[in-house]
């Protein structure tokens, strides 16, 4: 019953293995026939190679099937049986052989033992036309051995089957051995190359899909960064004109005025973000710093000392400046903040401080400082600046203030190989 239930189980996976070779073929066609109406080559190499490529080789036995069936043959069951033993045992090695994972299984491996001793017995007892076996036998293991060892078992297997086939017709000797060979290492070669193949457009499409999430999660960062600033800051100058607007019509114009301008200079940074070629400045972000703080109500305290930085952290910088105050202005409730940068002889630091009320009831998304941080902060915000500053080397805290209130810190290092390797990519990423 075991036996059966494994035959069973074998003819069902070969049927499953058929379908999946007819969809990919009439995929392939599919291709083909919409490539040739473009004059492009298809991009699909065609259905992956199974089993069936190895079957019309069973026609190498059709010699002793020939003097079976003509009586040619002593003791025809026994070698009836031997041919249907090495025909099933040659069709479940080769179908296993084209899946990696079942081709590396003992049980190919047993499955190319027996067919081994099977050949070796009809080529013995009967000689003639049943010698072909071997290259038959070759053909399986090339299907499934690869590795440093294939070149030894190929010379084995030729030699063995050269000193059985000179022992039983003689002349013959030489031919056998010679197609053994032949059958063992190109099949092998055949099969390494077109795993290798496809192993490498596999890579490409995978490298490909990455490439556009990567884009798509740099578009995403770009988006959050520049609108969610831009628009804090419209909002906080729109409520500053509506209060101004009854008692002082100038100064309501001129935060009007602001309004226009931040919009007109969100459109431009927009444009630069899509394309990709947008730079960041830290004076530049300092100066809208106080500008939105100032509209929000809240006292801009800045200051600068050290040497002065590398455009790549200059950029960088500039957009922790931008997201803390961003929410300093969303969600603080502070009426001062503290924006310090200190440059030393190896590293910058960029601490932003407030005297807001810090509220407790996000959890925390970075590493390091705090376990709670303010609404709005642990999001895609700072989890998009942590891993920027992570890869040029530096590091990102962000919590409740020693003197109360909110502080966020970042430190760069002032030049190093892994900055500057940035200074492509940088750019568009933190845009």
């Amino acid at each position: 019953m075991r036996w059966w239930r494994g035959v069973a189980c074998q003819v069902g996976g070969w049927q499953v293995e058929r379908a999946q070779w007819k969809e990919e073929m009439a995929r392939f066609k599919a291709e083909r026939k919409a490539a040739r109406g473009t004059g492009r080559v298809p991009e699909h190499p065609g259905p992956p190679p199974t089993g069936f490529a190895l079957l019309p080789w069973l026609l190498m036995g059709m010699g002793a099937l020939s003097n079976l069936l003509q009586g040619q043959t002593s003791d025809p069951w026994i070698g009836a049986l031997g041919l249907l033993t090495f025909n099933s045992l040659y069709i479940y090695v080769t179908f296993r052989s084209f899946d990696k994972a079942r081709r590396r299984q003992p049980a190919t491996r047993v499955a190319l033992g027996l067919m081994a001793l099977v050949t070796s017995a009809l080529a013995i007892g009967y000689g003639g036309s049943w010698l072909m076996f071997f290259p038959l036998l070759g053909l399986a293991t090339g299907a499934t051995l690869r590795g440093p060892w294939l070149g030894r078992v190929g010379l084995l297997l030729a030699g063995y089957a050269g000193v059985v086939s000179w022992m039983r017709d003689g002349s013959d000797g030489v031919t056998i051995a010679y197609g053994t060979f032949l059958s063992t290492m190109v099949t092998a070669a055949i099969l390494s190359l077109a795993e290798a193949v496809r192993e490498l457009r596999a890579a490409r499409e995978e490298l490909a899909r990455r490439a556009v999430e990567k884009e798509r999660l740099r578009f995403s960062r770009d988006l959050h960064d520049l609108l969610g600033h831009t628009l804090s800051v419209i909002v906080v100058k729109s409520e500053a004109a509506r209060r101004l607007a009854p008692r002082d019509l100038d100064a309501a114009l001129t935060q009007i005025g602001d309004i226009e301008s931040v919009g007109r200079q969100a459109l431009t940074e927009i444009r630069e973000a899509v394309t990709g070629y947008r730079e960041g400045s830290l004076a530049t972000e300092l100066d809208r710093a106080r500008s939105a703080l100032s509209a929000a109500g809240v006292q801009p305290v800045v200051r600068q000392s050290g040497t002065p930085l590398a455009p790549q952290a200059e950029a960088l910088l500039g957009w922790v400046v931008r997201e803390a105050v961003t929410n300093v202005v969303r969600h603080s409730d502070a009426s001062r903040c503290e924006i310090a940068v200190d440059s030393a002889a190896e590293r910058v630091r960029l601490t932003v401080t407030d005297n807001g009320t810090a509220s407790d009831d996000v959890p925390r998304e970075a590493a390091g400082g705090a376990d709670r941080v303010p609404r709005g902060i642990g999001g895609t915000g700072l989890t998009g600046l942590t891993e920027r500053l992570a890869t040029a080397g530096g590091s990102l805290r962000a919590g409740p203030g020693p003197r109360g209130g909110f502080a966020v810190t970042a430190e760069l290092p002032v030049e190093t190989a892994e900055l500057a390797s940035l200074g492509a990519l940088t750019v568009p990423n933190a845009s």
